[in-house]
């Protein structure tokens, strides 16, 4: 399985924000789209970082006076991406050593998609399901 196929299935849409905007912005927007990560893109829509719930987390520590700062400040910027024709196996083992659970999906360096871990794990459990139906047929049909 790959990672289009994920895409297809979920959708392509992603929550973006930009470098300027402030923590509160990003809380803001995380705690309304109920999601976990925004990917952080320039004015090209190019990946510049993501800023996740943990990165946030991390900025908190310093105290509240960082909500006024830009996600810039605290953003991950050294980004892990993959492509759309990537293996979901290969994902999950990017994901597992680098210890993150949201990578932006790019081509010809541009933002198409974003993939967590989360749906990663559903896919593949998906997929040994169908495995283990299919050899459930099969023992039962013989």
């Amino acid at each position: 399985m790959t990672v289009d196929q994920i895409l297809s299935t979920k959708g392509r849409t992603v929550v973006t924000i930009q470098p300027h905007r402030t923590l509160t912005d990003a809380v803001a927007l995380l705690a309304e789209k109920r999601i976990g990560a925004a990917v952080v893109t320039g004015a090209d829509g190019k990946v510049l970082g993501i800023l996740s719930e943990r990165d946030i987390v991390r900025a908190l520590a310093q105290g509240q006076h960082v909500m006024g700062d830009p996600v810039s400040r605290y953003m991950t910027s050294k980004v892990v991406t993959c492509m759309r024709d990537m293996l979901v196996v290969d994902v999950m083992e990017e994901m597992t050593q680098g210890r993150f659970r949201h990578m932006p999906v790019v081509e010809e360096g541009r933002l198409i998609g974003l993939i967590s871990i989360g749906d990663v794990v559903k896919h593949r459990l998906a997929e040994f399901q169908h495995e283990t139906d299919a050899l459930r047929e099969y023992i039962t049909a013989g």
